[in-house]
Parts: structure tokens; C-alpha cells; sequence
């Protein structure tokens, strides 16, 4: 699983050692087995792999951790950066610095790799975000990391530009956990059964206490599609072949044999293409959603030079809208929160006034430099 990233492979290491002092004693034929294993499962996830043909010997340099580097080199494809790949090695060495050359473990490696690929997006150099750090609006987990919320790095925060990232911001000094208050888990437990169902355990409890939001989009994909743990790997991550049978096993002593026959053409007006399926000998149509027949081109208005012409800074779907057109807002105030895989920013006024217009909504997709909001004085 490791091949081609940063991280030699167990069986290399284990080979090395074996004629030292420092053999292993791990035996090379239980080492193949696991090989043959894991093998065959990277097939299954083959759809995320990143394309990685050859080792990259610049880890040298960019010091990523060897399951971020596919990890972020998807990533930057999806939002747009795929060919500006080798720039973004080059910015994650600069933002690391920013960050003080930290221990680049999850989660802080994702702050790196946040700002790097933020800092690739608005051509930013290292100076440039030092001189402009009080204007800018960075992704959230690099404010969060700087206001101390993942701890204390090694040797402290670098500033000013600590400061001047987190502004306002409350700050931690010491360990996050320290200065918690006390969690409630029976009240915590109530709440999601009274919003959930009585089916939630107490690992939902501590699923909901680490990552809310997260939790809480997976219950509404069970409660929209239920429980998708019995159906195979292979069948959950990519559709059958037409023709080719599933066996699902949904409880004890009771078997699904599911085959897909056919895919219909998509239905105008609704997105949804009907889906055939032969479930135990019957036949059965299933509407289906097809998210690439209802996409539509937009044509979005470009922010400008002025001061309140405020432009998404990078791309990515706006989650949460803030302001309403008239309303009045400061310097620093945030207007509306983006989010691009996995990685938020909070888009805020670069300057005091009133809002004139507002040109999103929740669920737009943005380009880097679309007009968001338009505010004057």
C-alpha cells in the first residue's frame, strides 16, 4: 500500500534488516501473504488512486507525509490545480515555514496542504501572505491552527503573523483539552436519539463529539439510502456490469440475488434515468439520480479592483450565505463560508459599509475571482 509514495514498503525494510543485528524476525512468506491481501484490496479502491507512476524523490524537499501526497494530489486536481502540481510542492515547503516547520502528522499535515494549495490558487508567495496576513482570508483550518485548537507546536507560533491571522480570534496558549468545558455524553446521547432514533450507541455519541457536522450528513445518508455496510466493497464504490449478479447478505438466512439488466435514458425535466433490476427472480425499476445530466453552465460575473468587490478566493461551493443585501457590516465580518474538498474559508468584507448586492446562494459552485458580495461605503 505504501509503493510510490514517500514511505518504503514493509517487506523492503524487513529484507534490508534480515543479514544485521536489527532483522525483524518477521518471516518473508507471512510478509508475502500480506501482500497477496492487500493487493487484491487496492483493487477495489483502484477509482480513488491518484495515478502515481514512479517515486518522487522531491520528498526530500517537501517533507510530506507519504499518504497525503496522492491524498493531496487529487485534491488539488479537483479544484482546478492539477497542472499546477509541481508549483503546489513548491508552495507546501513555503507554507510549512509559515506554520513554524511543524510535525506534519493529521491533522496538521491537511493545514500545510490547505495553505499550499490556498496559496497556489491567489499566487501568493511566502512574503506576500506575511505582508498581507491582517487582509486575507485564509481556509479555516489554518486559523483554526493558529489560534491553538490542534495544540502547540514545537518551538511556539511565528509572529507576528499569528496575530495577524487570527485577529480578533480567541487564542489557546496551552492544551486545547485543558480548557474544554465538561461534556455532557447522557444529555449528548438524548439529544441524537430524540433527533436520530433510538438506535444511537454510544460510539455515535463519540462520532458526534469529534465531528458533528460529519455525523450528522452520514445520518441523513442512512436515513435516505439505509444501511449500506452489508453490501460488498466492489458493489458500494463502482456499479455492476449489466448482467452481472450482486449476493447481498442482509441478515442471517437471508440472501438478495441481485442482477442488473438495464440503464434507461434520462428523464427530461427530473435528472433521473430508470435503473433495472432482477431481485430474486422479479423484475424492478428503480429511478435513479444522474447528477451529470442535470449540469448547468453558469456564467458569473467577475469580481474587479475596487475594495468592495469581493471575489471568492478560491474555488469551491458556497455552504453557508451570511449577509442579506442592506445589511451593514464591518471590516473582517464574514460573509459567506466556501468549501472545496474538505477544505472551508471563510470569505469576510475587506471593508466597512453596506451591501449592495448579493450574487450567491447556499449550493453555488464558484470559480476563484467570482463576484460574492458587493459592499459600499
Amino acid at each position: 500500500m505504501s509503493g510510490l509514495t514517500s514511505q518504503p514498503s514493509m517487506g523492503a525494510v524487513c529484507m534490508a534488516l534480515e543479514q544485521t543485528t536489527l532483522g525483524t524476525g518477521i518471516r518473508y512468506a507471512d510478509i508475502q501473504a500480506l501482500n497477496l491481501y492487500w493487493s487484491q484490496v487496492r483493487q477495489l479502491y483502484g477509482c480513488f488512486e491518484a495515478n502515481v507512476r514512479a517515486s518522487d524523490s522531491s520528498v526530500f524537499d517537501h517533507e510530506m507525509p507519504g499518504g497525503q501526497y496522492t491524498n493531496l494530489m487529487f485534491q488539488a486536481s479537483q479544484l482546478g490545480l492539477g497542472t499546477q502540481w509541481s508549483e503546489v510542492k513548491k508552495k507546501y515547503i513555503e507554507a510549512n515555514k509559515l506554520c513554524g516547520d511543524i510535525i506534519k502528522v493529521t491533522p496538521s499535515s491537511k493545514v500545510v496542504g490547505d495553505l499550499a494549495q490556498w496559496m497556489t490558487s491567489n499566487s501568493l508567495t511566502a512574503d506576500e501572505v506575511k505582508e498581507r496576513a491582517e487582509t486575507l482570508d485564509f481556509p479555516s483550518s489554518v486559523v483554526e491552527f493558529f489560534q491553538g485548537y490542534l495544540g502547540q507546536p514545537y518551538g511556539g507560533f511565528p509572529e507576528p503573523l499569528r496575530t495577524h491571522i487570527i485577529r480578533d480570534k480567541p487564542r489557546i496558549d496551552g492544551r486545547p483539552g485543558a480548557s474544554m468545558p465538561p461534556m455532557d455524553f447522557k444529555k449528548l446521547k438524548a439529544d441524537l436519539r430524540a433527533k436520530f432514533g433510538k438506535h444511537i450507541t454510544d460510539v455515535d455519541v463519540m462520532s458526534y463529539a469529534m465531528y458533528p457536522k460529519v455525523f450528522e450528513e452520514y445520518q441523513g445518508f442512512v436515513e435516505r439510502f439505509g444501511d449500506l455496510s452489508i453490501i460488498p466493497t466492489r458493489y458500494f464504490l463502482g456499479r455492476p456490469d449489466i448482467g452481472e449478479e450482486m449476493h447481498i447478505s442482509i441478515e442471517k438466512g437471508k440472501m438478495l440475488i441481485i442482477r442488473l439488466m438495464a440503464i434507461g435514458a434520462v428523464t427530461e425535466g427530473k435528472g433521473t434515468r430508470d435503473v433495472w433490476f432482477e431481485v430474486n427472480g422479479e423484475v424492478r425499476a428503480v429511478p435513479v439520480e444522474d447528477r451529470s445530466a442535470a449540469v448547468e453552465t453558469v456564467s458569473r460575473e467577475r469580481s474587479t479592483n475596487d475594495p468592495g468587490s469581493v471575489g471568492a478566493p478560491m474555488s469551491g461551493v458556497v455552504v453557508e450565505v451570511r449577509v442579506k443585501e442592506g445589511q451593514e457590516v464591518k471590516k473582517g465580518d464574514i460573509l459567506c463560508i466556501q468549501s472545496a474538498m474538505k477544505m472551508e474559508s471563510a470569505v469576510s468584507a475587506p471593508v466597512s459599509g453596506h451591501v449592495k448586492r448579493v450574487v450567491v446562494h447556499e449550493g453555488d459552485s464558484l470559480n476563484q475571482g467570482d463576484l460574492v458580495v458587493e459592499i459600499v461605503s
